[in-house]
This record gives structure tokens, sequence and C-alpha cells, in this order.
């Protein structure tokens, strides 16, 4: 190589490495701590049981806890485990009867219940917590008997203060929510018109989109507005939220979510385009004489070239939105979906199956960026997955599950010189 190229190529990496610095600038105390986040794995069993997973103190000893499919297991080792209704393996070229856990204590008796959609279109139970006895089997209530969708959420999305589950049935958007005796069906309150949504439809999301301190639905097809005034459903109100149709994915993905993502005052969508397929995005809410647009950022796609990273992977059959680092923004956490179809079905099904975090970063120069940092490459996430801090410690954990068995990824900081810090960022790819 002659001079020219070599100054070439060390002009080049100098100008990587300067363009990382800026980026993570903001991100750095004024005493310049350096810090490398890594996550310890805890396999919690191999088996197939279930497509969701979660945490919470299910014998209340102050230490968190982790479910996955019909065991849950004590922390902080999470070696101890115990069954919450019959054990059933389930073959990873089929499906399980668990595809969406949520945790809440839903009776309010101190104690984290769990909630099971066992599949796409059918029910949704809540088990109760036997009070912190850890043998013998949760007692099953019924929620809601056909539950659409393939990321039903339980959340409050009508501001007062208690969730609420979180779907569409029949074709129209709405939610669940009890009468005075929890463990009878809740009654559905339905929000939207008739739509041609079926049992599997992907995609599904809530949050304010235009900035009037409520909720709004999101769907792969627009987003529908909570008005003011009387619940849907109730006499004398009209059931229908008003439906601003718009594209916000491809075929749908999973979780949607609203976040100030460019820090401008208004709140845009995280979204994964397709849950069988590739795409990764935020959609840049642009308002302009009162009407909102979204403009799309990609932050991965199907190609390498796609992402500044060369990052790619297919099926994000599941994201969560968490501040990973503690700097007061929120990061996007998700991974591959392995064997969703089993395994000639869809995008890439063997391929490694990876759980990533994207660090999200703004700078004046380079505007919003995302930063892709590895959790595991042979574990991967189902159709949800939980992210909170089961240690006590302030950092953000990792619980998953799929067709690969259950997992728990422990977040471990470690301080460390600028130099050992710089050779554990990922490497951007050339400036084109």
């Amino acid at each position: 190589m002659n001079l020219a190229g070599k100054n070439k190529m060390i002009n080049k990496t100098f100008l990587l490495c300067a363009t990382l610095m800026s980026l993570l600038a903001g991100t750095l105390s004024a005493d310049e701590t350096y810090e490398i986040r890594t996550f310890r794995k805890i396999v919690l069993t191999t088996t197939f049981y279930a497509e969701g997973s979660g945490y919470g103190d299910f014998n209340k000893d102050g230490k968190m806890d982790a479910v996955y499919g019909p065991h849950w297991y004590e922390g902080p080792d999470f070696k101890n485990k115990h069954a919450l209704y019959p054990v059933k393996p389930f073959k990873p070229t089929g499906y399980s009867n668990n595809f969406i856990t949520m945790v809440n204590d839903v009776n309010s008796d101190g104690y984290d219940d769990i909630l099971v959609n066992e599949w796409p279109g059918k029910a949704v139970h809540w088990f109760e917590n036997p009070r912190g006895k850890t043998d013998g089997e949760w007692k099953k209530h019924l929620m809601h008997p056909a539950v659409d969708n393939e990321s039903p959420r339980f959340a409050d999305i009508t501001g007062d203060g208690k969730p609420e589950l979180i779907f569409h049935t029949g074709g129209r958007l709405g939610y669940a929510r009890p009468g005075a005796d929890l463990t009878q069906p809740w009654r559905f309150f339905p929000v939207s018109s008739k739509e041609k949504w079926g049992r599997y439809q992907h995609g599904l999301g809530f949050g304010d989109v235009n900035g009037d301190k409520k909720a709004d639905f999101m769907m792969v097809n627009g987003w529908w507005e909570q008005p003011t005034g009387k619940e849907p459903g109730e006499p004398g109100e009209a059931a229908n939220w008003k439906k601003h149709a718009v594209k916000l994915g491809t075929r749908g993905g999973s979780q949607m979510y609203t976040y100030d993502v460019d820090g401008d005052g208004d709140m845009d969508i995280i979204a994964s385009m397709d849950a069988h397929n590739y795409g990764l995005a935020w959609l840049e809410n642009e308002r302009k004489d009162g009407k909102i647009s979204f403009k799309k950022h990609l932050i991965m796609g199907g190609k390498p070239e796609e992402n500044a990273y060369g990052v790619k992977f297919s099926q994000m059959h599941s994201v969560c939105l968490v501040d990973m680092d503690g700097d007061g923004l929120k990061d996007i956490i998700t991974g591959k979906r392995y064997w969703a179809h089993g395994p000639k079905g869809d995008s890439e099904p063997s391929a490694p199956a990876v759980v990533y975090w994207f660090k999200l970063v703004r700078s004046k120069k380079d505007g919003v960026h995302y930063i892709p940092y590895q959790i595991d490459n042979d574990s991967g996430v189902g159709t949800q997955f939980t992210v909170g801090d089961l240690t006590g410690d302030g950092n953000p954990d990792v619980v998953t599950g799929n067709k690969k068995g259950g997992y728990v990824f422990i977040q471990e900081v470690k301080k460390v010189s600028k130099d050992e810090w710089l050779k554990a960022q990922p490497k951007r790819l050339p400036p084109k």
C-alpha cells in the first residue's frame, strides 16, 4: 500500500472513532467516567414452554423472580422453580399454549399475579397468586374469551391509574376491565369501527400521539385519537375514537410505542415493521397546519448497509422501550424470534437468535442515532418479553422466552479506561 493509501485508511479510522466519540459525548459525566455494560446469562430452561416471559416478586421476599411458561423461578439465582399450572413441554417445530405473559397484582392483595394469553384469538386468563405458597396450582380466572392481535397489552390506557387489557376482538379496537367481581369475565369497551383485522393481526400500541396528554391507539394502518368525555360504550356516548389513517409499518410488527425520539417536543413512534421479516424504525412526527404525518427513519433493515454498524436480523416479534443506561433517554430492546413458523418459515429462521439493545443518542452534528449493543446470540425473543431491574442495582435486566427456552440476562456495569471503552464499542461502517 502506498503512502497516500495508508493516510487515507488512517484518516478514515480516525473519522470513525471521532464520530463515535462525538455521538456519545453527551452521555459522559464531567469527570469522563467510562463504563462497559455486559449481560450475565442465566438459563432458566432450554425446554420450549412459551413465547412470553415476565418477572415479579411472587413469594414476597423482596427479591424479584422470573416467570416463563408454567414455572416461576425464585430470584436472585433463579434455580428453584415452582409450577403455576400443569406442566407441558412443546416441540419447537410447533407452538405453545402461552404466547403472552404479563405480571400484575390484579386483585390488589399485595402479591403479583400472572396473566397469560394462550394463543392469538383465544382467551386471556389471570392466575391468582396463592399468597406466596410455593406448592399447588394457582387459581385460574377468565378475563376475556377472545383476545385478538399477537401483541395485546396490560396497561393503563384510560388514565384512571388502573391497567386495562388492551386488544381488539371481532375487528374492533378496545380494552377490557373488571367489574366488582374480578373472577368473572371482564367487560370489553370498543373504541373503533369494525376493521378487517383477524386474530393473527400484527402490531399494536398505545401512547399520546397528538400531545393532548391522553393515550391513543396505534395499529399498522393508523392511530385512533382518544376523545374527551364519557367512557366509550356508555349510554349516549359514541364508541368511536377518531381514526387517522396512516401507514405505520409494512405488515405490522409487535408492540408499538410513542416517544419523543428527536427531542423536539412532540411524540414520535417506534415500531418493528414486519414481525416475520425485516425492519426496525422510528417514525418522526411532522405536524403541519394542525395535521400529523410521519417520516420513516430506518434503524435496521434487511441489508447490513441499512444499519450504520452493519447489524441485520429478522423477525422482531417483540420490542421493549426502556432507558438501559440511565442517561435519561429510552433505548430500544429487541431480538429475533427463533423458528416463529418452524425451521423453513419466514426470513432466515435459523440465523443466530440474537438479543440487542439500541442506545439512543442525540447530537447536534448527527441528529438522532442508535448504537446497537448485543446482549446475546443464542436465545432470542418470543412474541413478548420483559425488561426491568431484577437485582435492585438500578440497571434494567432482561427476561426472555421462546422456542429455545427461558433466559434471564443480568446487566453488569464495569468502569474502564477510555481505551478499553473504545475497544468495546461497535464498529461503525465507513461513511458513504
